[in-house]
């Protein structure tokens, strides 16, 4: 959750080299997580699955490329390896290779990191790396409108935008999920979502099921650690959308 968890910079090599091929410019997301949450409702085993990385960003005129794990965003430089194919190459070495495939940018196997393919994103992204991959997240998962069946505002109208804004939840003004990071260490089997009023939030747990999430309050389970861990606790809200 980007409003709670700082975001680490990885310092890139910035030497020069001859120009990229220019198809490989933009942002890239990682459209086979968005859909396998969307479908399954099951974010955090969506993002197991299809990641660890969910948003690239290259720009081949300035030889640099950005990556986005949801927690942390990295800087390395761009080059060329042949007709549609790239290098990244991060501080103390580290590379990652790219390929086109169609429609499709593919990540290819590292010892780090499995085969993983990424969708040009519809929106040319100005915002932090890893802000298009999230907000094609959000609409996937919230998107259209949803009625309060249960909890505060009940047969009230809601709609969560996806750039985190929230019109008719009661008391609620913002929202973001945990992707990965700290946050995704605090609760084993639930999903997490931070819900803001003003200048004050807090974690909530929610399910989505179909058409009908569910809200649950957070209760930390954790005695002597300074790390919580949630279970959820009453029902807050239920949601069903149109």
């Amino acid at each position: 959750m980007r409003h709670a968890l700082p975001f680490l910079l990885c310092t890139g090599l910035l030497g020069g080299c001859a120009s990229g091929p220019d198809d490989i410019a933009g942002t890239w997301i990682n459209q086979p997580a968005i859909e396998a949450a969307a479908d399954s409702g099951k974010l955090r085993e969506a993002l197991l699955a299809y990641g660890p990385t969910l948003e690239w960003r290259f720009a081949p005129q300035r030889h640099t490329a950005w990556s986005s794990n949801g927690a942390e965003f990295g800087e390395g430089h761009l080059a060329p390896e042949g007709d549609e194919h790239w290098r990244v190459t991060f501080h103390g070495d580290y590379k990652e290779g790219f390929a086109v495939d169609g429609d499709e940018l593919v990540q290819k196997p590292s010892a780090s990191a499995p085969e993983q393919r990424f969708s040009l994103a519809e929106e040319a992204a100005d915002g932090l790396p890893g802000q298009a991959f999230e907000q094609a997240l959000y609409a996937a998962l919230f998107g259209g409108d949803w009625e309060i069946r249960e909890g505060a505002g009940q047969q009230g109208r809601v709609r969560f935008h996806p750039d985190g804004r929230v019109e008719g939840l009661p008391g609620v003004e913002r929202y973001a999920l945990c992707l990965a990071g700290d946050c995704a260490e605090r609760s084993e089997e639930q999903e997490i979502i931070w819900l803001q009023n003003g200048e004050q939030g807090r974690e909530w747990l929610f399910q989505l099921a179909d058409d009908e999430l569910s809200i649950y309050t957070a209760e930390n389970q954790a005695l002597h650690s300074d790390v919580p861990q949630y279970r959820p606790g009453r029902r807050a809200w239920l949601l069903e959308r149109d």
